[in-house]
């Protein structure tokens, strides 16, 4: 699906843009006027976990539940839980940062490595020092079912070189193959009104 296409939150539909039109991130560095997707900026990461604000459009996230795209693994061991009855946990520190929900699901159908199963990370992409950070393996496909997971809370902590978090309390999983699949549940959640619409 064209990425123009996708119903836009109003916040993201607020960020600037790269030269195709796409929105860039709150967590997105920009290198000689250009955004950096591969990567993540440590100070702007760290700006995101310290005032509570969404890594996608980089407005305040309230209070409650917060939500994150996850990988085929991570999609995988949610799934083995919840098929067993027992509960969820990772305790592994992950550098992707939490958002709501109406902006995981748009990230999840706009960016080509998050909506696709065969999609592969940007080659080449130069990995920074200390304020860039390499946000996954370039060149790697990501394969597998991916998903939008909501949790109850989440930690974070800000080092030298990385700002790392840790999501608590499973309390929803969307799984996809094709990220398509979620733009009835983004044009519902736009409808609710959780967070503004924009042009649409």
């Amino acid at each position: 699906m064209r990425f123009e296409l996708v119903p836009m939150p109003d916040g993201v539909g607020a960020r600037p843009r790269d030269g195709r039109g796409y929105p860039v991130p709150a967590i997105t560095p920009w290198q000689d006027g250009e955004p950096q997707f591969a990567l993540t900026d440590h100070g702007r990461s760290a700006d995101c976990a310290l005032e509570r604000r969404c890594s996608v459009c980089g407005e305040f996230l309230p209070r409650g539940p917060v939500w994150r795209v996850v990988g085929p693994a991570e999609s995988a061991a949610i799934a083995a839980a919840l098929a067993e009855g027992r509960p969820y946990r990772n305790l592994a520190p992950t550098m992707e940062g939490p958002g709501h929900r109406a902006c995981m699901l748009y990230a999840a159908m706009v960016c080509p490595y998050l909506a696709r199963p065969n999609a592969r990370r940007r080659a080449g992409a130069a990995d920074g020092g200390d304020e860039l950070v390499a946000a996954a393996v370039r060149g790697a496909a990501r394969g597998g079912l991916g998903a939008v997971v909501g949790f109850g809370d989440y930690e974070y902590a800000v080092t030298e070189d990385r700002v790392l978090f840790r999501f608590l309390d499973l309390v929803e999983f969307l799984p996809h193959e094709s990220a398509d699949e979620h733009l009835a549940e983004l044009r519902a959640e736009l409808a609710r009104g959780s967070t503004r619409t924009h042009g649409r």
